[in-house]
């Protein structure tokens, strides 16, 4: 008895083929990763979506007219909470999975999921990154910024800047009918010309109708592998690049299990955007 696989891509009975549903049934038929339908966002969610990145790129301006040197990380942490609740959304962060605040600070060695504390100060010389997700209505935009307070070395300005060409690079290499692959590809290459590690334990991800979502963007790999990318699918990509090795641990003094530091504690960067595919390449939803 010869089984056939099961299809991800379905048509729409009594329905023509469109050029979409062309492209797609010709890369799963050569045995690629294509997305599922209900991950093609509708006009209608689309525009939910970029609502809700408006307020999500809102909270992150006003972080960043508003960070200084001897602030806590626990005032970062009420800036974002304001800033989104008095534009009528909610902060997805907030109680996600046991998380207890509203917003990612992640200073120096942590690359990500750094939690706001009272006890935090932020120093001269210090890079954080400010991570935040927005709901508004149901809708999810996602973004994270790179702050330096103050003056810093010129090896962590640098971590910063090729961090963010890393992100932009990533974004060029997202197109139409090609794949996740190619992004990651494109990151990993810019990154190891300066021997900077890129972080393969955590990555970029679907967004928009939920938190997470398919597809999973690493942030490193071969062109050609991952899932196939379509236009009106909405994702983030978040390159976290550390100065030192790519390997990280979980701070055992993180009562929440959530921290995340560079195995050799060297500094980390990260930025990230949401993007919508288009038929013409990626538009940013929140930065």
């Amino acid at each position: 008895m010869v089984f056939k696989k099961k299809r991800r891509w379905h048509t729409v009975p009594g329905q023509p083929l469109t050029e979409m549903d062309k492209q797609v049934m010709y890369w799963e038929n050569k045995g690629k990763l294509v997305p599922t339908r209900n991950l093609i966002k509708t006009p209608e969610q689309i525009d939910g979506i970029r609502k809700s990145g408006v307020i999500n790129t809102g909270v992150l301006d006003e972080v960043a007219a508003r960070i200084h040197a001897g602030m806590s990380t626990a005032e970062i942490d009420k800036i974002c909470y304001d800033y989104c609740t008095e534009h009528g959304a909610v902060p997805a962060c907030l109680n996600y999975e046991g998380y207890p605040k509203s917003v990612c600070t992640s200073i120096n060695e942590v690359v990500c999921h750094g939690i706001p504390k009272e006890t935090d100060i932020l120093q001269e010389g210090d890079i954080v990154n400010v991570d935040f997700t927005t709901i508004l209505d149901g809708y999810y935009a996602d973004a994270s910024r790179m702050f330096i307070i103050g003056k810093t070395t010129p090896e962590k300005e640098q971590l910063v800047r090729v961090a963010k060409e890393c992100l932009e690079i990533g974004a060029e290499a997202a197109r139409p009918y090609g794949f996740v692959g190619d992004i990651g590809h494109a990151i990993q290459k810019h990154a190891e010309k300066y021997h900077y590690g890129v972080v393969r334990d955590l990555c970029g991800h679907g967004v928009g109708i939920e938190f997470h979502e398919e597809p999973e963007v690493l942030h490193f790999g071969h062109k050609g592998s991952g899932m196939l990318l379509v236009p009106g699918m909405v994702f983030t990509i978040e390159p976290m690049i550390n100065m030192g090795t790519w390997r990280v641990f979980i701070d055992a003094d993180d009562p929440y299990g959530w921290e995340v530091i560079t195995e050799d504690e060297k500094p980390s960067a990260q930025w990230e955007h949401t993007f919508l595919m288009t038929e013409h390449g990626v538009e940013i939803l929140s930065a």
